[in-house]
């Protein structure tokens, strides 16, 4: 799937610069803060004067943990120089097994305006970044977009990464319909009922693959340049669950049925019981080899080639 015609890449979202439609783009969804809905918990708070009662527990600011070029990502992402990382801080989702608990439950971080996540973006592009690779940014797209019409019209020339846990709506994502390059979402749980009590939410499943389905409409399959860096495209991220929890045979089933056999899966081993995991049987522990490789040898009796391992 490597595009030579990629190496004169032109990130998406630099044909609305010029006309003011990222300009505007930003400010309709700035609009959506007042009653928010933006994510598909629809809280309905009005983030501009309060974060009481929005789960994300965000207002007219984003949240940023950290920044930083990212070596451990996937390979496309991470190339030689590294993947220019936003960690923002809380999340739409509230997983009982999360990894970075920490940033996503406490909250740990800072505010940032517009324009502080604007410079903050331009320099990871200084330090010869690859991307700019926003991590859990589902509850924080009208932030992003105001801070990206500034560091576009200041010579921000990235591509842009949507590095989510899946559950993002249909109004979220045609915000983003032309902005951003690379899709990069969770696929965490193949039933709803299942993931409810890890999540937090009962319609993970159908929501995650409604948007998966739209992210690969809007972008379609990874495209790499002839040095192996991603341009454009969707990659999917599948963390193998003990017991099979997840359902992982369904979730690749989806993928290659209905979305592409084309599709670059991350197919995860690295779970490890975390935050609160120790209270939820089995996830209180790590899955077996013999779990993860039956998930590896039925994606590849799928069909789905193209793995990140």
């Amino acid at each position: 799937m490597t595009n030579q015609a990629a190496e004169e890449f032109s990130p998406a979202y630099l044909g609305l610069v010029n006309s003011g439609a990222l300009a505007e783009r930003a400010r309709a969804a700035l609009r959506h803060l007042e009653n928010c809905a933006l994510c598909p918990r629809g809280c309905h708070v009005n983030r501009l004067l309060s974060t009481r009662g929005a789960f994300c527990r965000t207002g007219e600011q984003a949240r940023v943990y950290s920044q930083g070029p990212h070596h451990g990502e996937e390979r496309p992402l991470s190339g030689q120089r590294g993947s220019g990382t936003i960690f923002f801080s809380h999340c739409n989702l509230g997983c009982v097994f999360c990894q970075n608990w920490e940033i996503s439950r406490r909250g740990e971080g800072r505010d940032v305006s517009a324009r502080r996540l604007a410079d903050i973006m331009l320099g990871l592009q200084d330090l010869g970044c690859h991307n700019i690779n926003l991590v859990t940014p589902s509850h924080v797209v009208p932030q992003i977009l105001a801070a990206l019409d500034l560091a576009a019209k200041q010579g921000l020339r990235l591509p842009l990464v949507f590095n989510s846990g899946g559950y993002d709506s249909p109004e979220a994502l045609e915000l983003l319909d032309g902005i951003i390059d690379i899709y990069m979402p969770d696929m965490k749980f193949a039933d709803s009922r299942t993931a409810a009590p890890y999540l937090g939410v009962k319609d993970y499943a159908e929501v995650n693959r409604a948007a998966v389905r739209e992210m690969h409409r809007q972008v379609g399959d990874l495209v790499l340049s002839a040095g192996g860096l991603a341009r454009r495209g969707l990659l999917v991220r599948h963390l193998v669950l003990p017991g099979n929890l997840a359902g992982s045979e369904t979730i690749l089933e989806f993928l290659a049925r209905e979305i592409s056999r084309h599709t670059y899966l991350n197919l995860m081993d690295q779970y490890r019981p975390c935050y609160r995991a120790d209270e939820y049987p089995p996830l209180d522990r790590r899955p077996t080899r013999a779990e993860w490789r039956a998930a590896l040898e039925q994606a590849r009796k799928l069909g789905l080639h193209r793995l990140d391992r």
